[in-house]
């Protein structure tokens, strides 16, 4: 098939979507930290932007992309953009630019690894985070990516869905950030100290860019402007606002109804919906979002108040527990008559798909947990993790980067 200008138009649009999703989330993330560090938790995301940006290009596009090498990894055949030109790939996006559909999957990169930074911002040393952002990307994200998405892929050839994400993006990002925060250690004085947001305005405003970029994100993932596009910004926007709808009531039936509580709940639905976004009828996306919110509210409150374990930003609780309910929802709702290429699952009395999802949901947590713990352990034992105590009480706008969020004092 040759190029098609709508196609081709829609995924560069898509693109520019999914490559804001990254600064939204440094707003989102930067909100809700303490004002000293502001600015560390901004540089954090945006970095990865120009980090990841280089990386995919030189080998990481080919890792995950590349000729299949025994279904777990891409060949090199991609490095540096080798054979990636301006006509359609014979296998990815056939009716766009192999360059369009690398650029595409690029910004995935870049967010996953920036959704990680969550868990560990205010005591985590920045020269450290990006040496692990790179090993990262290398040894965590490119073979999970083929996995799923890789022609030859093992998990795709067994016949799993992941349309945007579910498990190379947020399962992957969420086990991830509970490893290294883990590894990393509790922030000084958790859980007694109180962490009072900077600027909830900038939470809310990066929870809005976030909702506009992930039409991007999963409607995208068609790579077509077509019914499916259609059919999963939908399915998307329905998530979304069910789960915002159903963490606002838990909010207010335990108290009020909290403001960053309501949009983390919006973004718990677009998790949830990612890697069944094309697969379900657009309305499904009404329970997969309440159930997600139900889901992740009970995880945080799990996770922090009872584990007491610092997951600064709840990443593991929103990406990780949403992520595996998403693709697990994937395998109970999907329907071969929204999209030929997956199958009709449980709630049409096919119960296959939510086992080879299942599959796929403990082969990335498992990997994601152990290879990130690695990663961090490696480099906790020679560049070394965390910052100094006084660099922690300071803050690590001034420690790390020598600059204030705002002028006059802290």
């Amino acid at each position: 098939m040759g190029i098609d200008t709508g196609n081709t138009a829609w995924i560069m649009v898509s693109t520019a979507l999914v490559m804001l999703m990254t600064p939204g989330l440094a707003l989102f993330y930067g909100g809700m930290v303490r004002r000293q560090n502001l600015l560390s938790t901004l540089m954090m995301s945006f970095v990865m932007l120009v980090v990841i940006g280089v990386l995919w290009a030189a080998y990481g596009y080919s890792l995950a992309f590349g000729t299949s090498q025994g279904g777990f990894i891409g060949g090199l055949n991609f490095a540096f953009l080798n054979g990636v030109g301006q006509a359609p790939s014979d296998v990815y996006g056939s009716t766009v630019p192999h360059l369009s559909f690398m650029s595409f999957q690029a910004m995935f990169a870049v967010i996953t690894i920036a959704l990680v930074t969550g868990a560990v911002v205010e005591r985590i040393k920045f020269s450290t985070m990006v040496v692990f952002s790179i090993l990262w990307i290398t040894l965590v994200y490119g073979p999970v990516a083929h996995w799923v998405w890789g022609d030859g892929g093992w998990l795709a050839s067994l016949g799993a869905m992941d349309f945007a994400g579910g498990a190379v993006v947020h399962i992957n990002a969420g086990v991830s950030a509970l490893a290294v925060s883990l590894l990393l250690g509790k922030r000084r004085g958790f859980p007694k100290v109180p962490v009072e947001p900077n600027s909830i305005p900038l939470v809310v405003i990066g929870a809005s860019l976030l909702w506009f970029g992930w039409f991007g994100f999963n409607a995208g993932s068609s790579l077509a402007a077509d019914g499916l596009a259609s059919s999963a910004f939908v399915a998307t926007n329905l998530s979304a606002a069910a789960a915002g709808l159903t963490w606002m009531a838990l909010s207010w039936f335990h108290r009020r109804p909290s403001v960053i509580g309501t949009v983390t709940g919006a973004v718990a639905g677009l998790v949830a919906i990612t890697p069944a976004a094309g697969f379900v009828a657009p309305i499904m996306g009404l329970p997969i979002g309440a159930i997600a919110a139900v889901a992740c509210y009970y995880a945080l409150i799990f996770f922090k108040n009872r584990l007491n374990v610092d997951d600064s930003l709840d990443v593991f609780a929103v990406h990780g527990i949403g992520g595996i309910w998403g693709a697990l929802a994937t395998g109970i709702f999907s329907s071969a008559a929204v999209n030929s290429a997956g199958t009709d699952g449980l709630i049409y009395g096919n119960a296959g798909p939510l086992l080879w999802q299942l599959v796929s949901v403990a082969a990335v947590t498992a990997y994601a947990f152990a290879m990130s713990w690695g990663i961090g352990k490696l480099l906790d034992l020679t560049l070394g993790l965390r910052v100094k105590e006084t660099e922690e009480t300071v803050g690590l706008d001034i420690s790390q980067h020598g600059e204030r969020a705002y002028g006059g004092m802290f």
